[in-house]
């Protein structure tokens, strides 16, 4: 069914950005049955069945649609999730009515249909029918009708995960991060918190001048504890609309972690926070690579030299073959212009990746150099640098939002800012 929504026009989106896809949390662990008339359909259930949104759920497909679901559930028990491809409008109440008497209470089922017509659906919605799927139906469909079963409309903005991660070590992934978050919070006004990854050698706590006695190697190591006032006491406030879970950085413990080690920590933040921003370090193991996979978006960090561009295009194909029904990973070139050294122009570079940049940042070492011994981001070393509005540009692609309007300043303004100082 399409539904319809009047915006205002501070609700409307910024003609100047690119679309971006709407937001789809992932489903929890769950088990899901489908019974499915037709090879197409069956093969788009398979298919979501591999998307990264429904990695935790346990997915089954059988063919014989209503009448085979019937059957099934004579002697066995009910799933959490049934969806059930049926093409006829009387097969498909019919059908309802009789598997009510086998369905076990709170499974819910979703009627893949090939008729367009709201009486239809008001009937099945009367019979409990969680949700109706006009066919034919792609992967990407399947996908949101399941994970939207079990998010509420008002939390669809919430837990948004964006993964950070350097093409090769030393290319300012880290730095990056952290401005863009920054920019995040500040410019666009969302909540948002940086996870820093790196346990062992993480900057986070350095570039926000941050020294929390506790952080993330807290969670990870105590996953039986991890829940929201958990992670709550373990977070540390940046700013107003910023806050820093920290790597200890320190090497008295090794961290070798498996491969779901941090999932009960990335759920956790999901359900808390309406923006995430991974500092992944520049390592390939289990966990980094779930971690990139599962985010909602990603961005590359990369030199414009020859490994680094290996390296982004070996990302750029991973994880387009992982993430089929995602947009692409975007990236940006950083520490472009370094004297004496040759560079891959960024023309070249888009022409491998077959993309082109978010951004190119110039090398500037001594304002980039004075930020991060000070721990502080550009943004508070120079109000005005150019570097600014190309963090707030990633931010923007990232988040798929506009600057928030700034109000407009008047001849009193200074008088009242006084006045609010006393």
């Amino acid at each position: 069914m399409i539904s319809y929504a009047r915006q205002t026009p501070e609700e409307q989106p910024d003609a100047s950005l690119p679309p971006v896809e709407e937001h789809i949390a992932p489903a929890p662990r769950v088990s899901v049955q489908a019974f499915c008339e037709t090879v197409e359909t069956a093969a788009a259930v398979q298919s979501a069945g591999e998307d990264r949104r429904l990695g935790k759920a346990h997915l089954k497909i059988q063919m014989g649609g209503m009448a085979a679901a019937i059957e099934a559930y004579r002697s066995a028990p009910t799933p959490n999730v049934i969806v059930l491809e049926s093409d006829a409008r009387n097969d498909i109440l019919g059908g309802l009515d009789h598997l009510a008497t086998v369905c076990d209470a709170g499974t819910r089922v979703v009627v893949i249909g090939r008729i367009n017509d709201v009486m239809l659906y008001r009937e099945l919605v009367r019979r409990g029918v969680s949700d109706y799927v006009l066919a034919p139906v792609g992967a990407i469909d399947v996908v949101r009708s399941i994970c939207n079963l079990f998010s509420a409309p008002e939390a669809k903005a919430v837990g948004r995960i964006i993964a950070v991660v350097g093409a090769k070590g030393g290319v300012g992934a880290s730095t990056i991060s952290h401005n863009v978050a920054w920019a995040i919070a500040r410019d666009l006004a969302m909540d948002a918190v940086v996870a820093d990854l790196d346990l062992a050698f993480g900057t986070a706590g350095l570039d926000y001048n941050q020294d929390p006695p506790q952080g993330i190697a807290d969670a990870v190591f105590s996953p039986d504890r991890v829940d929201t006032a958990f992670i709550d006491r373990l977070l540390s406030k940046c700013t107003d609309h910023l806050s820093l879970l920290a790597a200890p950085a320190t090497l008295d413990r090794v961290y070798d972690f498996g491969i779901d080690a941090f999932d009960a920590v990335f759920d956790t933040l999901r359900s808390t926070m309406p923006c995430i921003v991974l500092d992944v370090p520049h390592q390939w193991s289990g966990w980094t690579k779930r971690a990139l996979i599962g985010a909602d978006d990603i961005l590359i960090v990369a030199a414009p030299d020859l490994a680094n561009l290996r390296n982004t295009k070996n990302l750029f194909d991973l994880l387009k073959a992982s993430r089929p029904n995602d947009r692409p990973p975007l990236y940006c070139l950083n520490q472009v212009g370094i004297p004496k050294r040759p560079e891959i122009a960024a023309a070249e570079f888009a022409k491998a990746i077959e993309s082109q940049p978010v951004v190119s940042i110039p090398f500037e070492p001594q304002i980039f150099g004075s930020a991060a011994n000070n721990g502080q981001m550009i943004a508070e070393i120079s109000a005005n640098h150019k570097s600014i509005e190309m963090f707030l540009q990633i931010a923007q692609r990232l988040t798929g939002r506009s600057e928030t309007k700034k109000q407009k300043s008047s001849l009193l303004s200074p008088l009242i800012e006084k006045l609010r100082g006393k």
